[in-house]
């Protein structure tokens, strides 16, 4: 009996004092960490403190100075102010010496009061000689800044003057660069006026003297039935082979022209006044611009460069004749050439 209970004590282990050997332990690590907390803490809320404190004198210090910088401000405008007022009190104080001096003289055998009432006035006006001393050495500060500010004044009026100058200059050189412009124009026109009658002889000379064609002021002008069927914008054989011949003397002038004249030879369509009634055109601008745009698309097919053709339509509003007769309508009708400047 008594060896079963032996047994039964040996195995029945005590685990408690390891179980509080354990929770003792973690509660000072739980304490420890706790401590390690508040000392960091503490730490960190004295630097965000001291930070705080700084932050406040930074502001303190900057409205100071605002505060500075608005008496200097409001000392700058009111300065003319009391310089005034410190004139006003310099011809009050010496009215009042003068006056001053005036009793005196007449009080000097009154007696001890009166000789105390003329110390106090002297000490009155010594009091206010002091004043007009403060205030001449103001308006002394004063006439220096005035001296300075003429000093910039007279060197902004010398670098206005200069400035001046170089418009003047540069507006002599303008005008003397539009003057060398006029003249290479007007050179310019009269090449291409010299080359423009070249080409209409020439022209002449190829085309001969026929009555449908025939020369208008600076342009060659070409009867509409040369070239086209009555509404029609389609080049006729017989149109086709005059502007073969034209085509051909323009191959040349432009071998001839130098490069640097920027010339053209625009086409121009004209139709009589009667309204066009073809399906086709809805109006004379279409016919009369349809028409020349045929006569240079044929002659950019000859070889004629592109750049040096334009085509124009002008319907019944450019008429050579404003009479309403068939002749009339027939020389209205017509295809124009002009040699020009771009």
């Amino acid at each position: 009996m008594a060896l079963a209970r032996a047994r039964r004590s040996e195995s029945a282990f005590n685990y408690w004092p390891g179980f509080v050997d354990a929770l003792s332990t973690l509660v000072l690590s739980i304490v420890f960490l706790l401590s390690v907390f508040l000392v960091v803490q503490f730490f960190l809320s004295q630097e965000v403190t001291g930070k705080d404190k700084a932050l406040e004198q930074l502001n303190a210090k900057i409205a100071e100075l605002n505060d500075m910088l608005s008496m200097e401000k409001l000392g700058k405008v009111n300065l003319e102010d009391q310089l005034a007022q410190v004139r006003a009190g310099l011809a009050s104080a010496e009215a009042e010496r003068d006056r001053v001096k005036s009793l005196y003289n007449g009080l000097a055998g009154a007696g001890n009061d009166a000789t105390s009432r003329a110390n106090e006035l002297n000490k009155a006006l010594d009091s206010e000689k002091q004043v007009s001393a403060r205030a001449l050495a103001q308006i002394e500060v004063l006439n220096q800044q005035i001296s300075a500010l003429r000093r910039q004044l007279a060197a902004l009026e010398e670098a206005l003057q200069a400035s001046e100058n170089r418009d003047k200059e540069s507006q002599s050189r303008i005008a003397d660069l539009g003057q060398r412009l006029n003249v290479a124009l007007a050179q310019r026109v009269q090449e291409l006026s010299r080359y423009r009658s070249e080409f209409f002889g020439r022209l002449r000379a190829i085309l001969g003297n026929r009555p449908d064609i025939r020369i208008v002021g600076d342009r060659f002008v070409f009867q509409s039935e040369v070239f086209f069927d009555t509404g029609q914008a389609t080049l006729l054989p017989e149109g086709k082979s005059e502007l073969d011949k034209v085509a051909s003397a323009l191959i040349d002038l432009d071998k001839q022209i130098p490069s640097e004249i920027a010339w053209v030879l625009r086409v121009d369509g004209h139709t009589d006044v009667r309204p066009i009634t073809s399906p086709q055109f809805k109006s004379n601008w279409e016919l009369s611009s349809a028409r020349a745009i045929s006569v240079v698309q044929y002659l950019i097919s000859l070889g004629v460069p592109a750049q040096r053709l334009v085509a124009a339509g002008f319907a019944e509003f450019q008429p050579l004749d404003p009479g309403n007769t068939e002749e009339a309508y027939r020389r209205n009708r017509r295809i124009e050439l002009k040699l020009t400047e771009k």
